[in-house]
């Protein structure tokens, strides 16, 4: 069995579960996923576990497979001698991811492994792309507006661009962290797009669509989709990945909305500087084939 400890948003949890997945198709086991960060979030952005939304197949762990991964002190007192006895005879290999660049040791670890990390790099999936697209499809089809986006979507060229601002400019800590793409980089990214692919409809998929409207020069038809908020945020991932072509934030929502597209003369324009702080290492972040601006 892997253990995937989650936290964060929707496109970490695809992240942590990819991860976890290749680990267990590569020891012949299954996934089970620790989603108890939800249940008592401190200290951070507000999140829903959203995994269910789509056809994975691993499960949600049971509270007695979790005990002791939290660390003795953090075990409540009814659970505290199954955590004794765990911290003596681990029920599993406790691996904590360290630092952002891909470990190339994580894709030959052994069964029984309890993952805690994000694992930002599809290098920890890539050899199972296939497996790893199929379960990210939406359990349900489309419906009603989402649906009928699907169709304008693929009747021709269509370019998606990601806007992500919200707590990237609303926390001051966060900001100092991510910081935002620029205006300057949306304008070269469009210009290197328009002159590739020709006549296109644009999509325009953010979390402030105030910012967008009244500041992206978009050289073609444009629709602002608006209406799948929280628990639907999937549904924009479902819209995104149908594009023929990706404008990305430095984001990880608009990174998978990429990856999960199949085409093959796709192409993605993604900011060549993904974090403002700099300290952070990023290189294993982008594929190979997409174009860092």
């Amino acid at each position: 069995m892997i253990l995937a400890k989650l936290r964060g948003g929707l496109s970490n949890q695809l992240f942590q579960y990819a991860a976890a997945r290749r680990l267990a198709i590569h020891n012949g086991t299954e996934v089970r996923i620790d989603a108890s960060w939800y249940s008592n979030i401190c200290g951070a952005t507000p999140r829903d576990y959203e995994l269910d939304n789509f056809a994975i197949t691993g499960r949600l762990a049971t509270r007695h497979e979790v005990i002791g991964t939290n660390g003795v002190r953090n075990t409540r007192l009814r659970d505290m001698p199954l955590a004794l006895w765990r911290k003596m005879r681990p029920l599993y290999r406790f691996q904590a991811e360290r630092g952002l660049g891909f470990n190339p040791q994580i894709l030959s670890l052994p069964d029984n492994v309890c993952l805690f990390g994000y694992w930002v790099s599809e290098r920890y999936f890539s050899d199972v792309s296939a497996t790893i697209r199929k379960e990210f499809r939406p359990r349900h089809p489309a419906e009603g507006q989402n649906l009928e986006l699907l169709s304008e979507i693929r009747s021709g060229s269509s370019v998606s661009i990601h806007v992500r601002r919200g707590d990237y400019v609303q926390n001051p800590a966060t900001n100092r962290i991510h910081g935002t793409c620029s205006l300057e980089y949306y304008q070269s990214a469009l210009a290197y797009i328009s002159s590739r692919v020709g006549h296109s409809r644009y999509f325009v998929f953010s979390d402030d669509l105030d910012w967008a409207r009244n500041n992206l020069s978009v050289p073609g038809p444009v629709a602002f989709v608006a209406h799948n908020q929280g628990q639907k945020s999937y549904e924009d991932l479902r819209l995104m990945s149908a594009c023929s072509h990706h404008i990305i934030a430095n984001s990880g929502f608009s990174w998978w909305g990429a990856w999960l597209n199949e085409r093959d003369d796709k192409i993605v324009c993604a900011p060549k500087r993904w974090f403002a702080e700099p300290t952070y290492e990023t290189k294993d972040i982008l594929p190979k084939d997409w174009v860092a601006l």
